[in-house]
């Protein structure tokens, strides 16, 4: 049980319980099976607000939570809770609605609603929540005793609408600062993308004379570039292990080809590894389900890979790998690889594979070893210096987050004077 002593003058220690109710009764009387409703899972509440959703009546079941315009619904389930996704029920379907089962509902009674919502935003009610989590890894939750019997810092009610109007406004000011820098986030990784795709198709000469290409996908690349087959530049390898000894390597987006242990808790034996592809260093490997996504990379270290995925050795030993490994991952021949791809369903859910043979009948642009290394030491300084940029920016984020919990919670507890607080 947390209690904030000494108090701001006027202000009193009250439990929860006296001034909301957790997980009240919601009456659906009247509302037919085909009927549309509110519907929240966990995904959709985020920090402050929910992502409109809606289902129908006759999914309700009496796990999930239920709620009423004006209902707080906050995450009681790590990380969730720490990362505070709460909103305050607004613009219900029919005025009701129902969510994951991982939500606690909280219902103002005697006080108001917006300061309760930014209390339980704080550190002081955080840090009580997780103190009472159960539970292991990540199904750790908040125990509901704490909406019993934690103490709210409480002001008058006037005081706590003076409190709840200067955190709207704050908070909307430094969510705006915050917008906008992930804007400028997505526009720099839009640059960046623009660019290595423009680079690697056309070269760093934006006066090159040009010439069509054989692939509609590609238009025209500088005239003096080839763009053979990829038959003549890779040539599949299958050499499976008899013993499974060999170090099993993942392939993880964003990371390359690192070692499974390094990126997953599951222990496999040498068993459950035999026949497994063997991979050395300079081959590169294709996730032939994910190709469409990127997951292309080249070992630096003898291995073992899943037996799902392709191994090409380098026909042609002059060429850069680096070079077709940033080509690769364009979203432009992401594009290609996806319409090349076959087999059962679309999307990410589906069964679709690069499989060798669509691969190596590709075209590729091709440029003279020299400029594709040219090209490549260019690329990797403009992701250097606009990973500097991104790092920066991500970095300012996290401070205005930073001082938005620390505002919310100065103001929630009486540490910010009420004269300071004038609109």
């Amino acid at each position: 049980m947390s209690r904030i002593d000494p108090r701001p003058q006027g202000w009193e220690a009250i439990p929860l319980r006296y001034v909301c109710k957790l997980n009240p009764s919601v009456a659906f009387d009247g509302l037919d099976e085909d009927e549309d409703l509110t519907f929240l899972p966990m995904e959709k509440v985020k920090g402050g607000y929910f992502i409109p959703n809606t289902d129908k009546f006759s999914k309700y079941g009496s796990s999930y939570s239920t709620f009423e315009d004006g209902d707080i619904v906050l995450a009681k389930v790590t990380p969730c809770f720490e990362n505070g996704n709460i909103a305050i029920a607004r613009d219900l379907v029919a005025g009701k609605g129902f969510g994951s089962s991982e939500l606690f509902v909280i219902r103002a009674t005697a006080a108001e609603r917006r300061f309760l919502f930014y209390y339980f935003q704080s550190s002081i009610f955080k840090q009580d929540g997780q103190a009472s989590m159960t539970g292991a890894g990540g199904l750790k939750r908040v125990s509901p005793d704490v909406l019993r019997q934690h103490h709210l810092p409480c002001p008058s009610r006037d005081v706590q609408r003076r409190i709840a109007n200067y955190l709207d406004r704050e908070t909307a000011r430094i969510d705006g600062l915050i917008a906008e820098k992930e804007r400028m986030l997505a526009l720099l990784e839009e640059k960046r993308a623009a660019l290595i795709s423009r680079i690697v198709t056309r070269g760093l000469d934006p006066d090159a004379p040009l010439k069509p290409s054989d692939q509609a996908w590609l238009g025209e690349i500088p005239a003096h570039w080839a763009e053979p087959r990829a038959k003549g530049l890779f040539r599949e390898v299958d050499q499976r292990t008899e013993t499974g000894e060999e170090t099993l390597l993942s392939l993880r987006m964003g990371k390359g080809l690192v070692p499974h242990h390094e990126v997953s808790e599951k222990l496999l034996e040498a068993s459950d590894v035999t026949g497994f592809k063997k991979i050395e260093p300079g081959q590169m490997v294709i996730n032939r389900m994910r190709a469409a996504s990127g997951l292309i990379a080249v070992a630096t270290e003898a291995g073992l890979v899943s037996p799902d995925y392709a191994v090409f050795d380098v026909v042609d030993q002059e060429l850069s790998i680096e070079y077709f490994l940033e080509l690769f991952k364009t979203s432009l021949l992401q594009a290609v690889f996806k319409s090349s791809s076959k087999g059962l369903g679309t999307g990410e859910q589906g069964f679709l594979r690069l499989y060798t043979e669509a691969f190596l009948s590709l075209h590729f642009p091709y440029p003279p070893v020299d400029e594709q290394l040219t090209i490549v030491k260019f690329v990797r300084q403009q992701r250097s210096e606009m990973l500097h940029m991104e790092n920066l920016l991500r970095h300012s984020i996290d401070l205005a987050e930073e001082r938005r919990a620390a505002l919310i919670t100065e103001a929630v507890t009486g540490q910010i004077p009420l004269e300071e607080m004038t609109e």
